[in-house]
């Protein structure tokens, strides 16, 4: 039987992850058996710059903070999980981990979490193959861009028609 000091350290880990899936737009679960130091670290780095988090959690902490978190199917997780938890989007944490299991066979991605329901691996992959929010931002400001030339193009022929017929 662990020591009450176990138990509450972790408790707090519990309570920890548990405000953070609380916090999270997305979550994704991948597993990160095989995986080098060097391109952990680079994977991380990737995360990290998209304001993403990146951890090792075990299987039993990651099942209780999903229960206390409110967040059901979680629960029958295996083997090595790392978790990448999103605060400020749903596709920059689906896109770096998809992007590197591109790359690396042995790289799996579980499952993920969007808006506190768990998603499978096809949702996570549709996610990731989105164009991220800045994209999006672009595209919509490009779009924007066009009709307010269109609008003025209309107008001014509407006003040399109008002077034409004055």
């Amino acid at each position: 039987m662990p020591s009450q000091k176990i138990l509450d350290k972790k408790k707090e880990q519990v309570q920890i992850l548990a405000d953070k899936f609380k916090k999270a737009k997305m979550i994704v679960l991948t597993e990160y058996r095989g995986i080098t130091v060097e391109d952990d670290t680079k994977l991380r780095s990737t995360i990290r710059e998209n304001g993403d988090e990146y951890s090792v959690v075990k299987n039993s902490i990651i099942s209780h903070a999903a229960k206390e978190a409110g967040i059901d199917g979680l629960e029958t997780l295996e083997g090595p999980t790392a978790v990448v938890i999103g605060y400020e989007d749903y596709v920059t944490p689906a896109k770096a981990v998809n992007d590197y299991a591109k790359d690396h066979d042995f790289y799996k991605i579980k499952s993920g979490v969007m808006d506190g329901k768990v998603i499978d691996v096809k949702e996570v992959k549709k996610l990731a193959n989105l164009p991220s929010k800045d994209t999006l931002y672009a595209m919509l400001a490009s779009a924007l861009l066009g009709n307010i030339r269109n609008l003025a193009v209309v107008l001014d022929q509407a006003k040399q028609k109008q002077e034409e017929n004055a």
